[in-house]
């Protein structure tokens, strides 16, 4: 086991990763920049290093400065977190040539995932059901129209290196279709540096599951269930829940064992999640992210493990501590993302937090790196702490839910706390009947 792991991230998922090193005895490294020097992760951890000025390019996704800190504080391994260098394939590479464990996947399989064609054509290969689409990249508007017309209208086109819903353009009708694939383009060559897009057929009225999987790096691997991400806005979610509240216990095993084979077959390490459209009771595979996703608590939750715990014994070589029959689901767990944002548009919103109280009671959690005086610097993702709930049913998770966010101070900034509380008052919601995109439909009849 390792001694002393360099976390290489920030906030509430850098102090996730420090709480489990401290309950496994293990030393923890926190790296800063000089924005960051007073936040919660620097002074929790065992060691801290400074490692640039605020722009994340020359602090938290500078390699050098990073192995550096390693090499100075003689960490052995470091945790990635989510986000900044979590699926950066030469990150791994350069900390394998320096002797130092990445707690992940391999950088061979970052790199085939990383690439959303390549992630298709290995899916496929895998026997992961897939959408409906083009066999690799479309390189123009003539092809596009012959690839559209094999799929059937409409379709979506996305880049291949994207993410975060950049460089992702709907086409309704051919009349809609050179426009959409230009700008496609244009947004994937601004936001990646890479053009290449491929296009999908677009489902109507999908729900966003993901499927939690853990492989051992050699030849075993598990499911943990699924997560329901469907309440997004522009491709970003805003709450998850598990168990899914339209997926059977069959589509479950069905879907679950399908990736877990398909893990097990890549010879995957680590925690990864692979995510899918669903619709009319079947899964299409959309991508796979290599790493710890924002929303792993709920699953933490259901199934009463401890995810980071695992990516750190594996790394450090040894065996998983469950195997896929004890793996039961007890309850239902939901997650929102409290963001600090001004409503109803959503904007950033840094601030110094002038009281600060976090709920508590049975079955609430809650991830969040604030504390009363701490100014949120305007450089980083707004997320500034999570809550999450777990309940004998979804039922009582929903109730625990409404008394945990009416129990919750943040002052100082405007959060989307308010979103929360309102969709709680919808019957959609209380029923579970919500699609990928009923979130924005909401915030336009809303707020108009």
């Amino acid at each position: 086991m390792f001694d002393k792991i360099l976390i290489a991230n920030r906030g509430e998922i850098a102090l996730r990763v420090i709480r489990a090193c401290r309950e496994m005895g293990i030393a923890s490294v926190a790296v800063h920049s000089t924005a960051d020097a007073d936040a919660m992760h620097v002074r929790m951890a065992d060691e801290s290093v400074c490692i640039g000025p605020p722009p994340s390019s020359e602090s938290y996704l500078s390699i050098p400065a990073i192995v550096a800190a390693c090499e100075i504080t003689g960490a052995q391994a470091i945790h990635p977190g989510y986000g900044f260098l979590s699926e950066n394939a030469n990150f791994v590479q350069v900390l394998e040539d320096h002797g130092i464990t990445f707690i992940g996947p391999s950088a061979e399989h970052i790199r085939i995932m990383g690439d959303k064609i390549t992630a298709k054509e290995t899916a496929k290969k895998l026997g992961i059901p897939v959408v409906p689409g083009s066999a690799g990249g479309v390189h123009d508007v003539d092809e596009a129209k012959r690839t559209a017309a094999e799929i059937g209208y409409p379709v979506i086109i996305k880049a291949t290196a994207g993410g975060g819903g950049r460089g992702m353009k709907v086409a309704e009708t051919e009349a809609d279709l050179e426009i959409a694939f230009r700008t496609a383009r244009s947004e994937a060559k601004a936001a990646f540096g890479n053009d290449e897009v491929y296009m999908e057929k677009y489902l109507q009225k999908p729900r966003h599951i993901e499927i939690q999987v853990f492989g051992d790096g050699k030849g075993r691997a598990v499911h943990l269930g699924e997560r329901d991400c469907s309440l997004q806005r522009r491709h970003q979610k805003v709450l998850e829940e598990a168990p899914g509240p339209i997926i059977t216990p069959e589509q479950r095993t069905k879907i679950g064992k399908i990736c877990a084979d398909a893990m097990a077959q890549l010879g995957y390490s680590g925690a990864g999640t692979i995510e899918f459209l669903f619709e009319d009771g079947e899964f299409y595979f959309i991508e796979m992210n290599t790493r710890l996703q924002v929303e792993h608590p709920v699953t933490e939750a259901i199934f009463g493990v401890d995810l980071v715990r695992e990516q750190i014994r594996v790394a450090a070589g040894e065996k998983m501590e469950f195997r896929q029959e004890d793996l039961k689901i007890r309850g239902a767990a939901i997650e929102v993302r409290i963001n600090a944002e001004r409503m109803p548009n959503f904007a950033p919103c840094p601030g110094r937090i002038t009281q600060y109280h976090a709920p508590g009671g049975l079955g609430v959690r809650v991830d969040s790196a604030l504390y009363d005086g701490y100014k949120i610097p305007p450089y980083y993702d707004s997320l500034i702490g999570k809550l999450i709930v777990h309940g004998r049913d979804r039922q009582e998770a929903l109730a625990r839910l409404s008394r945990a966010l009416s129990e919750l101070i943040v002052d100082g900034v405007d959060t989307t706390v308010p979103l929360f509380t309102a969709l709680l008052q919808e019957p959609d919601i209380l029923k579970g009947d919500y699609s990928i995109h009923w979130l924005e439909k909401w915030l336009k009849k809303t707020y108009g």
